[in-house]
């Protein structure tokens, strides 16, 4: 069960780590993604290495495995790729706007799919009680954590939020948006 407690403790770090976006308390405080991210990425390697006599027993697990491959991609596209990297995680700066293209124009918080997408996947490999209550919490945390984002710490750090948020969905893409993330993914229309 120490792996739901790294868990916990890698959401623990992403909350600090967005309030200090907005209090400003102390520069170390911007490494509380990353840590937050290793404590995350530890618990989920534990649990494959813990789980691995079962891995491939059955004819689905190639698919939950492909699965989990693919929504890992997308997840690690949409939070580092997607967006200006030194601007979102390293630069301190007062004029930030919202990134409103491409993925983001999806919905405010598309990393949540993904997010979600890997860790049914992954539950479904590890065919654990410990994986899917793991599973299960961490995807409880992090809906917890955008919502924590998308109604206090983004608000208060990007100058564009309010209009983002009238124009995109929060995680459930629309028509709308879907056209929209077509329209703008980074590169279309540009030579």
């Amino acid at each position: 069960m120490y792996v739901i407690g790294l868990g916990c403790l890698g959401f623990i770090c992403y909350f600090l780590y967005d309030y200090n976006s907005v209090k400003k308390i102390a520069g170390w405080m911007r490494a509380l993604f990353m840590a937050g991210t290793l404590f995350l990425a530890a618990a989920t390697c534990i649990l494959f290495w813990k789980n691995k006599a079962v891995l491939f027993q059955t004819s689905s697990d190639g698919i939950w495995m492909a699965g989990s491959v693919f929504f890992l991609c997308l997840l690690v596209y949409t939070l580092f790729f997607a967006l200006p990297f030194e601007a979102t995680y390293v630069e301190e700066c007062k004029y930030r706007e919202a990134y409103t293209e491409g993925v983001y124009a999806l919905c405010r918080h598309p990393g949540v799919l993904w997010f979600g997408g890997f860790y049914l996947c992954a539950a479904a490999l590890w065919k654990s009680p410990e994986g899917t209550l793991f599973s299960v919490t961490v995807v409880i945390l992090d809906i917890l954590y955008v919502l924590f984002q998308d109604l206090y710490s983004f608000p208060r750090t990007f100058s564009n939020y309010g209009k983002y948020k009238e124009s995109t969905p929060f995680l459930i893409p629309s028509r709308k948006s879907l056209l929209h993330c077509r329209n703008t993914r980074r590169g279309a229309g540009r030579k």
